[in-house]
């Protein structure tokens, strides 16, 4: 999977080899940095560990709450289970 996003590229998947020959191919046809694991795409964190993957916005949060005005506001009860881990069905 390939996700493009104006000038930033994230590709994905299982087979590590067609990942290379993307990345092959690219630079053979664009200048491209490569710049290592994701770790931000748009203001997203991404941190991997043996457990998997965990996706934040814990950085870009308070600028969002500052801009609607709840930067003040006292936390309620999350609608659904936090720290819900997805599997594969």
């Amino acid at each position: 999977m390939v996700l493009i996003y104006m000038d930033d590229m994230i590709i994905i998947g299982n087979n590590d080899k067609v990942i290379q020959d993307i990345k092959f191919f690219l630079q053979k046809k664009f200048h491209i940095t490569y710049l290592g694991n994701l770790k931000y795409f748009l203001s997203l964190v991404v941190a991997r560990s043996k457990d998997g993957i965990v996706i934040s916005q814990r950085k870009n949060s308070p600028k969002i709450l500052d801009d609607v005005g709840f930067l003040g506001a006292k936390p309620i009860d999350f609608p659904i289970k936090q720290n819900l881990r997805l599997t594969n069905v």
